[in-house]
């Protein structure tokens, strides 16, 4: 069975019920997850073995999140303890018009206070096959950028493929260092590159050639193929580059799809139109998750792969919380056609 390593932060997330505001607020609701951590979570889900890395406060909510973890199947024992806090991300769900908002509180958490030399890599990367971290994890910190590249260094000593979904987050590059400055030397160890056209031109300065990617609620899926093109070249160990395309008619009702380009094909899979989301975070974690469960399953059929990550993602949608819950006979239910959502007796 393949093993899979993730590299991140989780956060215990605080969300006022019943798509309330924060300024309507006299409760929140308690979840816990991040980009990484939910990546593992989904494999672990489809029965595959994973393995999650991060820096945990010796406290209650430290606890917490580790339990979280070992609860849904995820390997813990990799996790380094210590730090003051673990960080906390404020979520207002959007409905319609009105968009979600996230407000990070995050600064001296045990994970942005990492540091090369603290995790013993070689050791996690033993009888793994596959290691995932996404852009979040260097943009915390310098400590945190450092132990990631001493990861990817590792993995690719030892022969373990690497992926990243680039995740540009705009709010948290606030230690000293752009994007820039940072990402390529990162990029440049993986083989599996998830990313769209923002996340291309904020960290790389890429943009797509002569055509605009979204025209009104539509996407066009060709039009990403000069950005993944141009990912590509620029990080020639990449085999696989991938988009998600998503179409925002409202907060609640969205167009999903993705297209992977290998260097020679372009996939495309199948759009879904996802109304009544019920929560859109985490949506392309679950994506990821879908991908590499995909590429691990159907190792010589990426348009299988590509459907079973877009397919994921689109039932990740209909469930609240950071991760997605969905079951593999449940994907390939949606894959078939049945999209119906009869109650099972």
């Amino acid at each position: 069975m393949k093993k899979v390593v993730t590299f991140g932060e989780i956060m215990l997330r605080l969300t006022p019920p019943n798509w309330r505001r924060f300024s309507q607020a006299s409760s929140f609701e308690v979840i816990y997850g991040g980009g990484e951590s939910n990546v593992a979570v989904s494999l672990a889900n489809y029965g595959i073995p994973t393995q999650f890395v991060t820096r945990l406060p010796n406290n209650d909510i430290g606890e917490c999140a580790l339990m979280e973890m070992r609860k849904r199947g995820v390997g813990t024992q990799h996790i380094a303890r210590g730090g003051e806090r673990l960080g906390i991300y404020f979520l207002e769900i959007g409905a319609v018009s009105r968009g979600s908002k996230v407000v990070y509180d995050r600064a001296h958490s045990a994970m942005s206070t990492i540091e090369k030399g603290m995790i013993d890599w070689e050791t996690v990367f033993k009888d793994a096959d596959w290691f995932h971290w996404t852009g979040i994890t260097p943009a915390i910190s310098q400590g945190a950028a450092d132990a990631c590249l001493e990861a990817i260094q590792m993995a690719n000593k030892m022969g373990v493929t690497v992926s990243t979904d680039l995740n540009y987050r705009k709010k948290l590059w606030k230690y000293g260092k752009e994007p820039g400055e940072v990402m390529p030397d990162l990029v440049a160890g993986c083989d599996v590159i998830l990313g769209n056209e923002e996340d291309a031109e904020k960290h790389f300065g890429l943009h797509p050639e002569g055509v605009d990617v979204t025209h009104g609620d539509s996407v066009d899926a060709k039009a990403y193929l000069s950005v993944l093109q141009q990912l590509m070249e620029m990080f020639p160990r990449s085999k696989k580059v991938i988009t998600t395309l998503r179409g925002s008619i409202s907060a609640s009702h969205n167009t999903w799809s993705g297209v992977l380009w290998d260097g020679k094909t372009l996939f495309e899979a199948p759009t879904y139109q996802i109304t009544h989301i019920v929560d859109r975070v985490g949506g392309g974690d679950s994506f990821m998750a879908g991908l590499i469960y995909g590429l691990l399953t159907y190792p010589n059929d990426d348009q299988q792969a590509l459907n079973f990550a877009v397919a994921a993602s689109c039932l990740k949608h209909t469930i609240y919380g950071d991760a997605n819950l969905s079951t593999i006979a449940e994907v390939e239910k949606l894959l078939s056609g049945d999209a119906s959502g009869r109650v099972a007796r």
